[in-house]
């Protein structure tokens, strides 16, 4: 299993225009950033943006999650069978 094959890149919109771009300032921590949408001018720190893209980023992760479920169960379903190959007794389907 390749973990890259999982990472991915969320934009994060604008809750009042939808915009993806943003500028930020650097404030005196990582944790004061103040972004301001290019779009519409709104100012966020970005930890009430992640918040307002809360539903879009759990959508990627219920995606991401899915994803690793298959492959995951795909992986463990191909080993048993290889284990269990030259066994009369043990069927998988």
């Amino acid at each position: 299993m390749k973990p890259e094959k999982y990472n991915r890149s969320i934009s994060l919109l604008c809750p009042t225009c939808g915009c993806s771009d943003f500028s930020y300032e650097e404030g005196s921590d990582e944790t004061i950033q103040v972004m301001t949408c290019a779009s519409c001018g709104r100012e966020f720190n970005k930890d009430d943006l992640i918040q307002e893209n809360s539903e879009n980023i759990e959508e990627h992760l219920s995606e991401v999650k899915e994803e690793v479920l298959k492959d995951i169960t795909d992986e463990l379903r191909k080993s048993l069978k290889k284990a269990f190959s030259g066994n009369a007794n043990i069927r998988l389907k």
